[in-house]
């Protein structure tokens, strides 16, 4: 039994819905994220993966080669506390390693 307070959604006249932005919203800039500027965040860049077993890991030793399930010149993931948010590709800038983003994965769009 329903509750004479309780409202159905069509019964809200078009005056009582309260709008999701304020009519002089301004126009927001990167100052604006200031407070979370010095939240840490955790970046991975995955170049690929492998599946061993711990005997296998074992007998891995320097100068051993794992073989990775990606091809040479595929993009790799780069994810963002654990969480994949673009694809790019590894560059070299003054003798040390980087990534370059040249893809960023909208939400959904995880599908490899």
């Amino acid at each position: 039994m329903a509750d004479e307070t309780d409202l159905k959604l069509d019964e809200f006249g078009p005056d009582d819905v309260v709008a999701a932005t304020p009519l002089d919203a301004e126009e927001k800039t990167a100052s604006d994220l200031a407070p979370v500027f010095d939240v840490p965040v955790n970046i991975s860049a995955v170049l690929g993966r492998a599946h061993l077993s711990v005997a296998q890991l074992l007998q891995l030793g320097q100068g051993s080669v794992l073989e990775l399930d990606r091809k040479v010149g595929e993009a790799i993931d780069i994810y963002v506390n654990n969480r994949l948010i673009a694809r790019g590709e590894v560059v070299v800038v003054e003798d040390r390693l980087g990534v370059t983003m040249t893809e960023i994965i909208k939400d959904g769009d995880t599908a490899a």
